[in-house]
Parts: C-alpha cells; structure tokens; sequence
C-alpha cells in the first residue's frame, strides 16, 4: 500500500529483457531484497538493490498494462516506498496496482489527460486519481478524459512537469470507488 505521495525521481539505469535498474539514493536507504517499491505508481519486487541502485523483474503482464515498457535509460521515474503504519496518509490509498494508461493531451500545470472508459466511470470531479504514481485531485471529469492541476513543487520533484502531449501516463483509479462498483453490482441470489 502506497499514499501517492512521489519520495524521490530516480532514473531508468539499465534495462536487460525484463530486469530493470533504478539509479535512485533515497528510496535504496532502506530497501532490501523482497520488498516493495512503487516505479511511475506501479507496485514491484525488489531483487537486487546497492549502493544507488535497486533492481526489479517486470512481469510482462505490467509491461503490457503500464508504461513501464516504454521507458528507455535516463528516464526519469517516480519511486515511493510503502507505507509504514506510522507514516502520515498525505495523498490517499493507492495499491500499485495500475488499472489502466492515459494518454497527456495537454502538460503542467494543467494536466490534460485522456482516459479509457473502463477508467472514467470511477472519476468524480474533486475525487482521487493516481496519476504516474502521484496522487491527485481531479479538477474536471470530460467525456474522453480528465483534468488536474500540477502545483509547482509537483511539477518539480515529479515526472509530471515535464510530460508532454503524446506521452503515456499510467493510472489508478480509487480503490474505494472499485469495491462500492462490486458491491452494488453483485449478485446477491
């Protein structure tokens, strides 16, 4: 479990196949191997980690779900390390658990993003959308696509200050929203 609340913007190293490294100081303090680490909001393992740099095996069932697939050596990266029971809830709950991938219409500070419809059901204006592993506030619900605003710092210790129109963005929607969806619409014969 994550809060959406971006630690560090480390960098894509190195990619072999599916193994993954991260140039990345803060969020490797800690971290061993097993653990847990959220890479652009996308939850995976920790399977090798030293001094300024960890490593992850990418499941092709995220590569083909994520934008993770896409990135190149040098990317940037938004990491977070889970959350410890103690930590402070300063975005909302997010699981790592990409539900979909958005396409940037127009960048920060207004974030335009389009959204597929198994994605825009669960958005309310002034709800929660993980945006890259962000978690933020939705300012407009459109019919293809949604808006948020990206306050400077944001901008600034995160990838999305520098997204462009094209790029792809991974989402998750409220974990909330998914479970009222599935009690409402369940079977209860």
């Amino acid at each position: 479990m994550f809060t959406g609340i971006v630690e560090e913007l480390g960098t894509l190293a190195a990619r072999e196949g599916n193994r993954f490294r991260f140039a990345a100081t803060l969020v490797t303090q800690d971290a061993k191997v097993g653990d847990s680490i959220a890479a652009n909001g996308c939850c995976v393992t920790v399977v090798d980690v030293g001094d300024g740099w960890w490593e992850a095996d990418v499941v092709d069932e995220s590569l083909l779900r994520t934008n993770l697939a896409d990135l190149r050596p040098g990317d940037p990266v938004n990491l977070e390390r889970p959350l410890r029971l103690a930590d402070r809830l300063g975005g909302h709950l997010v699981q790592g658990h990409v539900d979909g991938v958005g396409k940037v219409v127009t960048g920060a500070p207004t974030l335009w993003v389009q959204a597929p419809p198994a994605i825009m059901r669960y958005l309310v204006e002034k709800g929660s959308i993980t945006v890259d592993g962000c978690s933020l506030t939705v300012v407009d619900v459109l019919p293809d696509g949604f808006t948020v605003a990206i306050v400077p710092h944001t901008a600034e210790a995160t990838t999305l200050g520098h997204r462009v129109p094209g790029e792809k963005v991974n989402l998750e929607v409220d974990l909330v929203a998914k479970y009222v969806e599935r009690l409402l619409t369940r079977d209860n014969s």
